[in-house]
């Protein structure tokens, strides 16, 4: 079980650290998931993206691993609602001009999975 949740640690950072990097790649369609009223829209975007970056990065270091769990899902927390923003207005995904309204939705479903994956594979071995 040891070596299965170091694995999804790994590919959990590193799908994290990609999606900061797509941040930047697509800000202005990261920009659109925001509301009009929100100001500094591609300022959000760029922090939201270096905060994936170093949280990807802590998630790898057993010393702040349990920590930096903690924060990826209150982050993943707090930036849910640009989805909910998004599939309420059917916004496509950032990289795309249009998206199926109905993934819009499913991708809200992902949102607690991956909370809850980052919970598991950030616990210290001891506490499994």
């Amino acid at each position: 079980m040891k070596i299965a949740r170091q694995i999804g640690l790994y590919v959990f950072a590193i799908a994290l650290f990609y999606a900061g990097i797509t941040h930047f790649m697509y800000d202005h369609g990261f920009a659109k998931m925001l509301p009009s009223w929100v100001p500094l829209k591609l300022i959000i975007v760029y922090v939201t993206g270096i905060t994936e970056w170093l949280l990807a990065l802590l998630l790898v270091f057993p010393q702040t691993r349990r920590a930096a769990g903690f924060a990826t899902a209150a982050f993943l927390f707090i930036v849910w609602p640009a989805n909910f923003y998004a599939a309420i207005y059917g916004i496509p995904a950032p990289w795309s001009e249009e998206t199926n309204q109905t993934a819009l939705w499913i991708r809200l479903l992902f949102q607690p999975l991956l909370i809850w994956w980052v919970l598991v594979v950030s616990k210290d071995s001891k506490e499994v």
